[in-house]
């Protein structure tokens, strides 16, 4: 009998332990449930202030360390077959021989390199030879650098504002940032970077031991950082880039059909008779795309006008190229051009990078992918769901960029990615043949005596044929954004440059003089 019992008793001690065990597992499971809400409920703790003049990133990485970790990583160097970070940034020059042809007569004839990440945005700008060999216009530094600040100091000291630390890190004040926008776009680069350094990088500056709080000249200057795309009191992404606001407003008035962007599609259906402003009418997937779009597009930030962006007739090569053929220099009223061509004389357009406007021909556009969701897509961090930013490549990032919606193999993604980049690249190569050769016709024609008049429509000719062959080349996806689009440009540089050929030779003979 006492055997049974302490045989029951044993089984009641280990089921009351199971219990508690149980119980204490539930308990810990709710607890961890718990915590995770709470913590997706407050992504953040605010534990320091930032405000409008906070343009040193690692104020903002104390109240958001996972963004600012992943920020940081934009030094690293790992490069994909067409791109990507990397450390010493190749030179293209040495790479593609003919782009020495192509940009011959300008300051891209003489160092132009692989991009690397953002953190080096700034400081690559610095020490090219492009600026350091050649005189630059400040509106270089519109996406070089984290200028808003900047603009605003100079806006506010042209409107006659009282200008402190507080007064200035206070408000956006769009106003004051356009007016120095537009003051400082045909500054020397050299001018304008000594003001970016003057302006207050923090709301209290600390030099050399001291707190100087009220001075608004004396800070320092930053690559592209978290307040050039956030609101530091809301944390919700924003337009800062004035050139960007007058861009877009005038694309939105055009008549470019623009099935990707709903919200202009509905501006232009309620005639408000009000500006299209981003920051007001954008849905925020568009933001995600229209943040970047602040600088990774075509633009001229010469020293002839103000940096511009030209989408006033839409968003397509011909679009663009229409625009500036129509662009008269404000101070003399000349024809707008780039840079006069060294060997023929042909006065030319220089394309910059037009990735927005080649991704908005591409199907990711219509399908409502934006830039974001493949260059810095969301990760989870415990509950937390953010958006990586280290921006980089898609194809060093296969598992979230792309298999978030592509439920293919990551090899066979990075194949069907690389076939459309290497028949782009054939397609460059050709082009870039058919350019050369086309070249060597003109000047050809030009040594046998052609007059100017005999060959402005041959120029014309290779100024369309050199911008559609720098359009697609200068772009960084390599023709993926929008691979039909691509090619479909190419060809046509492919016949212009034929057609240029053609017809120099033609002139060729009607001109060259007769052996004795």
């Amino acid at each position: 009998m006492a055997t049974e019992t302490k045989h029951s008793l044993g089984w009641l001690v280990l089921l009351t332990a199971i219990i508690a065990v149980a119980t204490l597992s539930v308990v810990a499971l709710l607890i961890s449930i718990f915590e995770r809400k709470q913590e997706a409920r407050v992504p953040f703790l605010r534990l320091t202030e930032v405000n409008e003049v906070s343009t040193a990133p690692e104020q903002w990485g104390i109240n958001f360390p996972s963004q600012y970790e992943s920020y940081l990583r934009t030094v690293d160097t790992e490069r994909t077959q067409f791109g990507g970070n990397h450390a010493l940034p190749p030179s293209k020059l040495e790479q593609d021989p003919w782009l020495r042809r192509l940009y011959d007569g300008y300051a891209f004839s003489v160092d132009y390199r692989e991009a690397r990440g953002h953190a080096y945005m700034l400081s690559d700008q610095e020490v090219t030879k492009r600026r350091t060999n050649f005189e630059q216009a400040g509106a270089c530094l519109h996406c070089h650098s984290s200028i808003i600040p900047t603009y605003r100091r100079i806006g506010m000291e042209e409107l006659g504002q009282e200008v402190t630390v507080h007064t200035l890190g206070e408000d956006f004040n769009a106003e004051a940032v356009m007016v120095g926008f537009k003051k400082t776009s045909r500054m020397p680069y050299d001018d304008l970077h000594a003001e970016l350094r003057k302006t207050p990088d923090k709301m209290e500056l600390i030099r050399d031991g001291k707190s100087t709080p009220n001075d608004p000249h004396f800070g320092d200057a930053h690559p592209v950082s978290c307040i050039d795309c956030h609101d530091p009191n809301t944390m919700a992404i924003r337009i800062t880039r004035p050139g960007f606001m007058q861009g877009i407003a005038k694309l939105a008035s055009s008549d470019d059909p623009l099935p990707h962007l709903p919200s202009i599609q509905k501006w232009r259906q309620s005639n408000s008779g009000e500006t299209y402003n981003p920051n007001k009418h954008a849905t925020r997937q568009e933001m995600r795309s229209f943040v970047c779009a602040q600088c990774h597009v075509e633009y001229y930030c010469g020293k002839q006008m103000e940096l511009t962006i030209p989408w006033a007739n839409g968003l397509k090569a011909e679009n663009i190229e229409q625009e500036w053929e129509s662009t008269r220099f404000p101070d003399d009223g000349m024809p707008f051009y780039d840079y006069v061509h060294e060997q023929t004389g042909t006065k030319v357009f220089k394309a910059q990078h037009p990735e927005f406007e080649l991704w908005s021909q591409g199907i990711h556009a219509r399908a409502g992918v934006s830039c974001s969701d493949c260059h810095m897509p969301y990760e989870r961090q415990g509950a937390m769901k953010i958006s990586s930013h280290w921006v980089r490549s898609p194809m060093l990032n296969v598992n979230k960029a792309c298999q978030t919606c592509h439920n293919v193999p990551e090899q066979e993604l990075k194949d069907r990615v690389e076939t459309i980049q290497e028949r782009t690249r054939v397609l460059i190569d050709r082009a870039a043949v058919a350019m050369t050769e086309m070249l060597d016709a003109i000047v050809a024609a030009q040594q046998a005596g052609a007059t100017q008049e005999q060959l402005q429509p041959i120029r014309d000719l290779q100024r369309k044929a050199m911008w559609r062959l720098d359009y697609i080349s200068s772009e960084n996806s390599k023709g993926f954004h929008a691979d039909q689009e691509s090619a479909s440009i190419l060809a046509e540089s492919i016949d212009y440059s034929r057609q240029a050929e053609a017809a120099s030779y033609r002139l060729f003979t009607t001109v060259k003089p007769e052996s004795p």
